[in-house]
Order: C-alpha cells, then sequence, then structure tokens
C-alpha cells in the first residue's frame, strides 16, 4: 500500500469538477527516475528552486573536493547526493506545492494512484475524515472519561506571576 498526499490548487476555477482534475497526489517514498537522473526529474516536476539548489550544491561539493585533492571521490559524493534526492523527492515535490500556495488536503492510502485518488474522492464527496472539523487549538483534546486540569505546572492559578 502506497500513502500519497493529496494538494488542493490555489486558485479554483469556475468549473467545480474541472478544478478536482487539478489535485495533485504525491506518492510518499523512494523515487527512482529523482535518483537515476535528478536534474531531468526536477525539470520534468517543474521543481525549478530545487535544480537551481541541486546544482549549486553539486558544483560547491566537486569544488571542495577539487581543492582538497580528492576529484577521485566526485562520482561517489555525487551518486550521494543523487541517492538523497531519490530519499527526499516527495519531500521536495511537497515543499514546492506548498511554497506555490497549493494546499494540503490529506493524506490518502491505496494500492495504486487509481485506488487512492478512489479512495479520496469518495471520502471527500461524502464529508468523510478528510473535512471533519477542527478543534480549537486552544485546549487539546481529552481521553474520553478523562478531564484534564485547569492549569498544569507550578502555579495553582491560571495567570499567576512566574
Amino acid at each position: 500500500m502506497a500513502v500519497y498526499t493529496v494538494h488542493e490548487p490555489p486558485t479554483r476555477t469556475e468549473d467545480g469538477l474541472g478544478h478536482t482534475e487539478r489535485f495533485a497526489f504525491v506518492r510518499d517514498g523512494f523515487s527512482w527516475p529523482a535518483f537515476l537522473v535528478p536534474p531531468i526529474w526536477m525539470l520534468g516536476h517543474r521543481l525549478w528552486l530545487v535544480l537551481v539548489g541541486y546544482l549549486a550544491l553539486a558544483a560547491a561539493l566537486l569544488g571542495v573536493l577539487r581543492l582538497i585533492g580528492a576529484s577521485d571521490a566526485s562520482g561517489l559524493v555525487l551518486g550521494l547526493l543523487s541517492l538523497l534526492v531519490g530519499f527526499e523527492a516527495s519531500s521536495l515535490r511537497r515543499w514546492t506545492l506548498a511554497r506555490r500556495g497549493w494546499i494540503n488536503l490529506g493524506v490518502v492510502v491505496g494500492d495504486d494512484l487509481e485506488a487512492a485518488e478512489r479512495r479520496f474522492f469518495d471520502a471527500w464527496v461524502a464529508g468523510g475524515p478528510l473535512q471533519a472539523p477542527r478543534q480549537s487549538p486552544s485546549r487539546p483534546a481529552s481521553p474520553p472519561g478523562r478531564t484534564l486540569p485547569e492549569v498544569i505546572g507550578l502555579f495553582p492559578e491560571p495567570g499567576a506571576p512566574s
């Protein structure tokens, strides 16, 4: 079972169904294309800043290796950098989508992309767990049958001087 995060584009079109076709499902896990050909994978996913950062980091690492006289290890260092990109590919995509204003709608699990899409839209249309109301951040939820004291800590009254 694969885990996907679902992202909604920032600008909504008038057509509701057309808008849902633009949702992005980002698979969590290792990406072989990102490992094997990182720059081409980044260009394919329009990760411009990630590509610039990757090229700058690779150039800096190669420059440092040349400076210390360890040019023989450049293949190993670039391989390790590609391995890092392969492991962090989904995080890089999510970061780019968030930077562009896309909204993270939630997480869905499915055997493949089609099953994950079907599961997400079934729950989304039905108003299931992905559309559950959020609790107020002022007070955390307590387990059933237990109540939290009003003040936790050294002072018995709220707002007591420290």
